[in-house]
């Protein structure tokens, strides 16, 4: 049997996150997951610390834009009819807190995460060596049409000047100067100044987890369900032996409920699926950073793999079998506006994003059991806020001051 004083669940960029912020603060820690560290939804994403992000995705409210998406044809959303009924009390609650009053209300309240987004990435990139996986050029969105290109600068206008965030305006000209190579389909651009990109996220999430085994953080295989309750704390099964510790932080992203569920909480968590794939670029072509068709709903970005084609997402049951049909429909578009090449991947990756209904994560401790401790429901956003939650997360159990208030992200606020 083996001692820490905390167990982290889950080795995504969450709980890699959280077990090294509570590793350099002088805690051994034990990470523990079934699989790889960074290999999950934390693998597939488009590689963006989103400081921009404050305002959350939220879901249609006009009654004509919701047709069109029931028509299940789109780049950006897709659903298998099969699973409504299983997902359709989050659905209804996700289209609720989307309504435009209450949805502003949530982005006042999630957007002090998102502001120490880059903050606290960077001491982790610093400390473990990563400079070189990240680029500082910002991202991004492509208008097809006037209309959308300037109702998105006066949505950019007003997060400017109520959250801080930082943009520019680019004409076709511009435009063509910074991607020589991209079609010239589009009525301008918006760029958003303030993010960073990760050339590749797995690389990432492995530099962190180096740097907490260096701090004494121990990385074990184990399986979550074995969770236990003992006199004085926790105790999880990991190989042939078991780990014990008197706190234990729920990081499993979408897999949640694997733990919560047999411990009496039921929280009301779906998931988005997403799809990537790699290609070359054709001849000389060159992206020279990350763009977002913003009317078609795909993103590519120059990772180190090769070009990274990310769709939008997926409503269905978290394990039914891949349907990337998304994907197909991108990759067409995709190709009459940036010469690619080959695809460089066997297959299509799938990923599984954890969302709540009112767009924010559960962060804090559980609020029946003592030493137990979520922090899971990141939905698009989880490469963005690791780094933050896990520092937030080892400051809580720690009985710090924490670097911000987390009540709006406290478990008890679905009644679980």
């Amino acid at each position: 049997m083996a001692a820490a004083d905390v167990i982290v669940l889950g080795a995504g960029i969450v709980g890699i996150s959280t077990a090294l912020q509570l590793a350099r603060r002088g805690k051994t820690v034990v990470l523990v997951d079934r699989g790889e560290p960074g290999r999950e939804t934390s693998y597939g994403n488009a590689g963006l610390i989103q400081r921009e992000g404050v305002v959350p995705y939220g879901f249609p409210q006009q009654f004509g834009q919701i047709l069109r998406y029931a028509l299940n044809n789109r780049i950006d959303s897709h659903f298998h009819w099969r699973a409504m009924p299983s997902v359709s009390s989050f659905l209804a609650k996700y289209w609720w807190h989307s309504n435009l009053s209450r949805h502003q209300l949530i982005a006042r309240a999630y957007a002090p995460l998102i502001e120490h987004s880059i903050s606290t990435h960077n001491e982790l990139i610093e400390e473990a060596g990563a400079q070189d996986l990240i680029a500082k050029n910002g991202w991004t969105e492509l208008f097809r049409t006037p209309a959308k290109r300037d109702g998105e600068l006066r949505e950019a206008e007003r997060l400017s000047k109520e959250y801080g965030v930082a943009f520019e305006a680019l004409s076709p000209k511009d435009l063509a100067a910074r991607e020589p190579h991209l079609s010239r389909d589009f009525a301008g651009a918006l760029r958003w100044e303030d993010p960073w990109s990760v050339k590749d996220p797995l690389a990432l999430s492995q530099a962190y987890v180096r740097l907490f085994e260096k701090l004494g953080g121990r990385v074990l295989k184990g399986d979550a369900r074995s969770l236990s309750r003992t006199t004085s704390g926790w105790r999880v099964v990991e190989g042939d032996g078991t780990v014990e510790a008197k706190d234990v932080v729920v990081a499993l992203g979408p897999w949640s409920d694997v733990v919560t569920k047999p411990l009496g909480y039921n929280f009301l968590v779906g998931v988005k699926r997403g799809y990537h794939m790699h290609y070359a670029p054709k001849g000389n072509a060159v992206l020279n950073g990350w763009l977002l068709d913003a009317e078609r709903g795909y993103l590519l970005a120059p990772m180190n793999q090769g070009i990274r084609l990310t769709t939008g997402a997926e409503f269905a049951r978290r394990d039914a079998p891949k349907t990337p049909v998304q994907l197909a429909r991108a990759e067409a578009v995709a190709r009459s506006i940036l010469p690619l090449g080959e695809r460089l991947d066997q297959e299509p990756w799938m990923g599984a994003r954890p969302c709540t209904p009112d767009m924010m994560p559960v962060i804090g401790r559980a609020p029946r059991h003592e030493g137990l401790w979520f922090a899971f429901g990141h939905a698009h956003h989880g490469l963005t806020l690791g780094p933050v939650t896990g520092q937030v997360i080892a400051e809580a159990i720690l009985g710090e001051k924490t670097l911000i208030d987390i009540s709006a992200y406290r478990p008890e606020r679905f009644n679980a």
